[in-house]
């Protein structure tokens, strides 16, 4: 498949990474000659210097007989105009860009992006995919990375086992037999630093980060068995009141969940943006770091704290004051993965990056085959892979311990029509059945081999 991507920043060079670690033809467009350097120096891929907007640029990216387009540059309207060319004057059938002004993504202007005005197929959105993934870590509480597959009835969780967890040193074979109606896998461990697929006979030891994949109605109980607790999160503050804090903020009064909730926004006029737009929230004007503010906001008797400004410093303190205070669920918004690795040292229970939620969205729409979900693990380390089996497939028809998996790679559930099961090696693959599959980085090439893969844009 050949590529072009426009904008060679943090997403554009995560996103060229995966694509030319896959050997797909690869070029990158950027206007700053030093970022497109960094691109060709350190990855496989052609580079051109210019205006992703400029046809003579495209064209000298070799748009003429490209597949795919992905814009995600730092400026909606070149990201839409790049779309635009590419769909007017060089026909590229599948164009992807990266939007970020709420305005343009308001669903009653969901036509503009249609072949005969916008011609943009997907829209990605970080505030939006920012959001969502906060919102999901107010639902499962004490993990640090959790996301949806097949339709919300399973989850990828990621929790970290602490000295009193119950089933230490407890071999994964055995957990099964101890927990034979739970339907859940461990599919991934980081153990200092390393992150591994396990086998049967691996034990967990304190300290570990672990994957799981669990059916939905199994996370109490899967998170209990894992040490962690379930309580709900009933009294929230947000620190900022931006884009993505309220749209998480909206979102949550209109759950109608009984969810208490309190925002702290440093800007004036963003402060009284937030409260204009919020019914139940009580917005608070004043700094997220003072503790006087801090104590105005009842920090003391709170549930969790969200901190998502724009800014990664202003985040990590008030998480870290927060966890002074007492607060048992800290979340913070970062966008320099550089900085994650303080988490443990600040007891922050879990990082939002922005940059990785928007390179899982993109890969979820330029997977081969049939790929209906993707998510991206950790600093592109591995993937976990939603797709449906066709008869042509491969594994179609064949017990699970017939199929050649890579070592990086492990099956972590399968739907037949609507149930979810927990796969054993005698569970048959079948036509029609869907599969969610743990695999490192390397082996997303050989997984994707499983299903027949053929571009399969449509």
């Amino acid at each position: 498949m050949k590529v072009i991507i426009c904008g060679a920043g943090q997403v554009g060079w995560q996103i060229a990474r995966h694509l030319s670690s896959e050997r797909n033809d690869v070029t990158v467009v950027d206007n700053n000659a030093e970022l497109v350097a960094r691109a060709t120096d350190t990855l496989d891929v052609g580079g051109v210097t210019g205006f992703a907007s400029y046809p003579d640029v495209l064209a000298r990216a070799g748009a003429n007989d490209a597949d795919m387009i992905i814009a995600a540059t730092f400026s909606d309207e070149v990201n839409m105009v790049t779309c635009q060319v590419a769909h007017s004057v060089f026909s590229i059938p599948r164009k992807i860009a990266r939007l970020r002004a709420q305005s343009y993504l308001d669903v009653i202007y969901s036509d503009l992006y249609q072949s005969d005005h916008l011609p943009i197929d997907v829209v990605i959105s970080p505030e939006l995919e920012v959001a969502k993934t906060a919102l999901q870590q107010i639902e499962s509480p004490s993990t640090f990375d959790t996301e949806p597959f097949l339709e919300g009835k399973a989850k990828l969780i990621g929790i970290e086992l602490d000295e009193d967890c119950p089933v230490l040193h407890t071999p994964l074979r055995q957990l099964s037999e101890l927990f034979s109606t739970l339907r859940a896998v461990v599919v991934g461990i980081r153990r200092k630093g390393r992150l591994f697929t396990p086998i049967a006979d691996d034990q967990l030891f304190a300290g570990d980060q672990i994957y799981i994949i669990l059916h939905s109605e199994d996370l109490s109980r899967g998170l209990e068995i894992f040490g962690k607790t379930v309580k709900k999160r009933e009294r929230i503050i947000i620190l900022g009141g931006g884009n993505v804090g309220l749209r998480v903020a909206r979102t949550l009064e209109q759950n109608g969940d009984r969810i208490r909730m309190k925002m702290i926004e440093k800007d004036r006029e963003c402060a009284e943006r937030a409260a204009d737009a919020l019914v139940r929230t009580i917005v608070l004007h004043g700094d997220g770091l003072d503790m006087e503010m801090l104590h105005e906001a009842n920090i003391g008797q709170a549930d969790a704290v969200l901190a998502l400004t724009s800014d990664d410093k202003t985040n990590l303190l008030g998480c870290a004051r927060a966890k002074a205070e007492g607060v048992p669920m800290t979340v913070a918004l970062v966008n320099d993965p550089t900085l994650t690795e303080l988490k443990d040292a600040l007891g922050i229970d879990a990082f939002i990056n922005p940059r990785a939620t928007t390179v899982s969205s993109i890969l979820r729409h330029i997977r081969h085959g049939r790929v209906k979900e993707v998510y991206s693990i950790g600093d592109a380390e591995a993937e976990v892979i939603e797709a449906q089996v066709l008869d042509s497939s491969p594994i179609a028809g064949m017990k699970v311990r017939d199929i050649d998996f890579p070592e990086g790679a492990l099956l972590g559930a399968v739907q037949k029509g609507d149930d979810v099961i927990r796969p054993d090696g005698d569970t048959k693959i079948e036509d029609g059945d869907t599969v969610v599959i743990f695999c490192l980085s390397g082996d997303v090439a050989k997984v994707e081999t499983l299903f027949q893969v053929q571009v399969d844009f449509f």
